[in-house]
């Protein structure tokens, strides 16, 4: 392997497969108000560990949204990556489902 001039090896560029696997949510977005920004809703569900009804816990992630896809209400997939802001960890990785666009009623 190359050497630099401190004895370094030199190692070659990082690829996906390098990386690791990156963790995967799918969530409802809640709000897209921010510029470039949406925060996405995901739901887990566990069992209760003491008396084993399953629960249901939601958390909140602010994602990156490139070019302002993703409307309230979409179901998304986000994936983790590079911090991108104080609060930004995750990217908008496809828009699965559509909200349902509701006519304004004409009075």
């Amino acid at each position: 392997m190359p050497e630099d001039t401190k004895g370094n090896v030199a190692t070659a560029p990082e690829t996906a497969e390098d990386r690791g696997i990156r963790k995967e949510r799918l969530g409802k977005v809640v709000s897209n108000k921010m510029n470039k920004t949406i925060v996405v809703s995901v739901e887990r569900r566990f069992p209760h560990p003491k008396f084993k009804k399953v629960v249901k816990a939601f958390s909140k992630f602010y994602a990156h949204d490139e070019k302002g896809e993703a409307k309230v209400g979409d179901v998304v997939l986000i994936r983790e990556t590079r911090p991108m802001s104080k609060l930004k960890r995750w990217r908008l990785t496809q828009v699965l489902e559509k909200a349902p666009q509701i006519s304004p009623v004409n009075a």
